[in-house]
């Protein structure tokens, strides 16, 4: 589904609902692509994110935490400049185009009103945002189109804007009865959803499909089969309520509460929908997961790398180190070789190869005694090929013990990686990946993955994520080992409640009493389903989650990062909503 014009008009009508007249406080550029503003107006602070990238481009209020960078790009320092303290006074939409015009009162360098426009396009890989002045001359440009990527368009500062070239389409919010049906083709094989987006401006196929439906009762309707008056009908209702702006935005989930789709009206293609009471709110819903993904691959290559490099290397190691500890099972076998060998050495000369020596400990009933064919170095002596087997088997008897060990350490070495990788698929800011990357430097990885220095002096707390349950307690979460850690071990008191995934790589998590009574029993399962979406768990319908009082947990010396050992606790079966615990989150 692509945010397409119709949903960019639910954007615009939301945004003069509740932005005219907003002050802009704070700017800046979480990533290279997007921008967010921090308006403030009488119903309150709201942040305003404009991404232009080319897989998520989008408009809307967010509530999704995103970090400041330290060092902010020219672009961002320019709205600085020129938006710090501006007040929206206009929002539209270019036609049923996907461009949406954000007009601002400010002031020039001398103290004198003024105008200027932030030009938001969302069009796919040719998104872009444009500052201009108040004529339209182009102030900034997010990306920059010269003679080089554009013969048609440039987009340059110094410029003035012009809108995208025409794509010799119809405005579907204009168009009357009498164009829509000198459009339509007589008879045809062509499905009539096809024809709607070829036809008009700004429609994506999902609506195209649901005005179809609405009009035939199927989606995959052709243009000789649906009734012109019946399609032209639905076709208007549609485009009449986004002239009303009366949205319904609602999401498709499959039955695996996976998301199909999302649309600025009911889609009654699909039976079963989501109703979601903002655009934006539906954008967040959509996009929050998806964004924070592509932020962890693009910036995190290094240790993903590092990681599937290291499993496959211990695991490669752990492979041999299984059949060599195969191999010393044999030791017994040669101390059996050596000692046939001695017993039997008065018969045996230098020189042999093979021997068949009698085994006196294999007495058989008619008074004779069994046989064992033995393998000899015909460069020794008996004797010294009785001292090579009982070599080979003291050999395999410390192998054994010494094999032993390092199979449980590369299983543990494992166990850890499995740690780290769970921690990258919980993290959220540069911050929660810069203490990943400082964890895997002091785990001995430095000599393999970038680290970064934090400035200022000394080190500052790691950024763990709290909640605040139903019954008003406080619960705090890491998302990294480093988190996990600190929460537990330094944050925690003996008494507070700790949290984890049983069996399953994921975060700590500590519900703090402070002073107050042990917690009913709705805050424990909401802490619970904290540490079970927060883990390699995440998604399944059900997760077993241990639990016991921070007084219980041990850390082994020498340990990684966030290990801990218990012996006592409690277990508790969740069924988590993440809608739901998403909801008890302190920004």
């Amino acid at each position: 589904m692509a945010f397409d014009a119709g949903f960019l008009a639910a954007v615009a009508a939301e945004l003069r609902a509740l932005a005219l007249g907003a002050a802009v406080e704070k700017i800046y550029q979480p990533e290279r692509d997007a921008v967010v503003l921090q308006m403030r107006s009488r119903e309150g602070g709201k942040r305003l994110l404009l991404n232009a990238g080319s897989a998520n481009p989008r408009v809307g209020f967010t509530e999704i935490p995103m970090e400041n960078p330290q060092n902010p790009p020219q672009f961002c320092m320019l709205l600085r400049k020129r938006l710090s303290g501006a007040r929206l006074s206009r929002v539209f939409q270019e036609g049923f185009e996907r461009v949406l015009v954000m007009e601002f009162d400010t002031r020039d360098e001398m103290g004198f009103p003024t105008k200027c426009r932030l030009v938001a396009e969302m069009m796919g890989k040719y998104s872009n945002l444009i500052f201009t002045d108040g004529e339209g001359k182009i102030l900034a440009v997010l990306r920059p189109v010269d003679f080089t990527t554009s013969a048609l368009r440039q987009v340059l500062p110094g410029m003035r804007y012009e809108l995208p070239p025409p794509q010799n389409k119809l405005n579907p919010l204009s168009v009357t009865k009498e164009e829509f049906f000198a459009m339509l083709p007589a008879g045809g094989e062509r499905p009539a959803d096809k024809w709607i987006t070829a036809t008009f401006l700004g429609i994506s196929a999902t609506v195209a499909r649901e005005i179809v439906f609405r009009a035939t009762g199927n989606t995959d309707t052709l243009l000789s089969d649906a009734d012109a008056e019946a399609l032209f009908d639905a076709f208007s209702a549609v485009f009449g309520d986004v002239l009303a702006e009366k949205f319904s935005p609602c999401l498709i989930v499959d039955e695996n509460g996976l998301l199909r789709e999302y649309a600025f009206l009911p889609l009654l293609q699909y039976g079963t929908m989501r109703k979601i009471e903002s655009p934006s709110g539906l954008l967040d819903t959509w996009f929050g997961t998806r964004d924070r993904e592509a932020r962890i691959k693009q910036r995190a290559n290094d240790v993903l790398r590092l990681l599937t490099n290291a499993r496959a290397r211990i695991s490669h190691k752990l492979e041999l180190q299984k059949r060599e500890l195969a191999e010393c099972e044999r030791g017994e076998e040669y101390k059996r070789m050596g000692d046939l060998i001695v017993a039997n050495c008065y018969q045996l000369q230098k020189g042999a190869t093979r021997a068949t020596l009698t085994d006196y400990e294999d007495y058989r009933e008619d008074g004779t005694f069994g046989t064992v064919e033995v393998e000899l170095d015909a460069r020794l002596t008996p004797t010294a090929n009785a001292q090579r087997y009982f070599k080979k088997y003291t050999k395999s008897k410390n192998a054994k013990v010494e094999l032993s060990k390092q199979i449980e350490l590369g299983k543990s070495e494992l166990a850890y990686l499995a740690t780290v990788d769970a921690a990258l698929a919980t993290a959220e800011t540069p911050t929660d990946l810069l203490e990943i990357r400082e964890e895997l430097a002091k785990s001995g990885y430095a000599s393999r993955v970038k680290t970064v220095e934090r400035k200022g002096r000394g080190t500052p707390a790691p950024a763990f994520a709290e909640y605040r349950t139903s019954g008003g307690y406080r619960v705090l979460c890491g998302k990294n080992n480093l988190q996990n850690e600190y929460i537990t071990h330094k944050v925690a008191t003996k008494n507070d409640f700790w949290f984890h995934a049983k069996n399953k790589p994921g975060s700590h998590v500590v519900m703090l009493l402070e002073g107050k009574d042990e917690p009913p029993a709705a805050d424990f399962t909401e802490a619970a389903s904290i540490a079970a979406i927060f883990s390699e768990a995440q998604g399944a319908p059900q997760t077993e989650v241990d639990y016991t009082t921070v007084r219980n947990l041990k850390k082994t010396p020498g340990a990684k990062p966030g290990y801990v050992i218990y012996h006592m606790n409690w277990s508790a079966v969740v069924s988590p909503d993440k809608e739901e615990i998403a909801k008890l989150r302190v920004k």
